[in-house]
This record gives structure tokens, C-alpha cells and sequence, in this order.
């Protein structure tokens, strides 16, 4: 087999320094692009964060709650700015409107175990039930489920140079607390809410207040109930 030979013309071996020396400052360039968008990427771009809807999917079915007829729905909304002010105390609107934390085991309800429902403080959508309820050890009232999903909201809060995932109501978007994935079996879930977004009804005040859908629940547990 015939051998064949490249030969490069020694003018052009002789420039290729000067192309090399041309062509630096591009890739640098092309380099420089791509560690930016790398580092735009990691800082702005999060992975997509569960929705209520994904994050009680697992919610204990002993405690599935469809207490909703049509005679039942109740519209709840947010008042406005003024009606917060004075309905609201400080550190209620502070936790409520700019996403404040109260104190741990300085808080109304970290340690109430009388039964009853927690509505939001704001508007009154019922969000959790003593029934859910736990102690977490964290000083604050910690709930493996909602009462009603479609109350609650979740957005990716990252504060405090962590991602968590927080919660709101879903109507007043009052800002409640987080939620993470280190509560007890079966559900593995942690509602962390802050004593000041939630007002306490107890269950022998529901029907009075409006609630009596959820009366049914508390007598399938054995609770007295009126």
C-alpha cells in the first residue's frame, strides 16, 4: 500500500503562533460565557417545588376531609389594608403580612392540646385540626396535614441563605409558616406554623362559629362534642 504524506507549507507553521495568539481571546471569551451562565443558573434557577396538592398526597386517609356541600361554602377573604391594622396585633401583622417569625415556645398555641380547629387569624379559612397535631418538640404547633388542602398555599422561601418551602392560606395569603419532610409515619410531614397566623376554635364553639361541617370528625375520634 502507497504510503501518503501531508506536508504543511512551512509559511503556514510559521504564522500558526499569531493564530493561536488571535484565537485566545475567543475561547476565553466563549469560557467566560459559559461560567456565567452556569453561575446565573445556580443562583436564580430552582428546582420546581411541590404544590399543596403534591405535598398532602399522602395525607392519612382516616383523616380525608370532604365536609364541603354547596350550603357549606363559605367565601373567605382578605380585608383591607386599614381593617388589618386594627384588627391585627403588631406581631400578628407582622408574622401575617412580612413573613415574621414569633418566639419558640413563647407562642399561644405550641402547647394547647384541647380539640378544636385552627383557622387563619386573618380570614378564618379553617387550615389545620387538633387532630393533626403533634408535639415536634420545636416550640411551635406543628400538624402532619391540613384540615383543608385547598386552603393552604406553598412557595419556595429562600431566606436565611436556605431553601425551605413556606405556606400560606390560600385566600388571605397570610403568611402561616413552613412545611418539611421530617414529620412522624405515615405522612413524614412537618406544617411548622407560627402561633400568631392562626386563631383556636374549640369544638364545642364550631357550630356557634360556623364550623359545624367539621363536628363529624371529632365525634369519629371519641371527643366529647356538644
Amino acid at each position: 500500500m502507497k504510503e501518503t504524506h501531508i506536508v504543511i507549507p512551512e509559511q503556514k507553521l510559521s504564522n500558526l503562533p499569531a493564530q493561536l495568539s488571535r484565537a485566545t481571546p475567543i475561547i476565553g471569551g466563549l469560557l467566560v460565557l459559559v461560567v456565567l451562565g452556569w453561575l446565573v443558573r445556580s443562583t436564580f434557577w430552582t428546582a420546581p417545588q411541590p404544590t399543596a396538592t403534591t405535598l398532602v398526597a399522602e395525607q392519612d386517609q382516616s383523616r380525608v376531609i370532604q365536609p364541603y356541600r354547596e350550603e357549606h361554602m363559605t367565601t373567605y377573604q382578605k380585608p383591607s389594608e386599614q381593617e388589618l391594622r386594627q384588627q391585627l396585633t403588631p406581631e400578628q401583622y407582622e408574622v401575617t403580612q412580612e413573613e415574621g417569625t414569633e418566639l419558640p415556645f413563647r407562642n399561644e398555641y405550641w402547647n394547647n392540646h384541647a380539640a378544636g380547629i385552627y383557622v387563619d387569624v386573618v380570614s378564618g379559612e379553617p387550615l389545620f385540626s387538633s387532630l393533626d397535631k403533634y408535639d415536634s418538640g420545636t416550640g411551635w404547633p406543628s400538624f402532619t396535614q391540613p384540615l383543608v388542602p385547598e386552603n393552604i398555599a406553598t412557595a419556595t422561601d429562600q431566606s436565611l441563605f436556605m431553601e425551605r418551602t413556606e405556606v400560606r392560606s390560600a385566600h388571605a395569603e397570610s403568611h402561616l409558616g413552613h412545611v418539611f419532610e421530617d414529620g412522624p409515619a405515615p405522612i413524614g410531614m412537618r406544617y411548622c406554623m407560627n402561633s400568631a397566623a392562626l386563631r383556636f376554635v374549640p369544638v364545642d364553639q364550631l357550630e356557634a362559629e360556623g364550623y359545624g361541617a367539621y363536628l363529624h370528625l371529632f365525634q369519629q375520634s371519641g371527643t366529647n362534642t356538644p
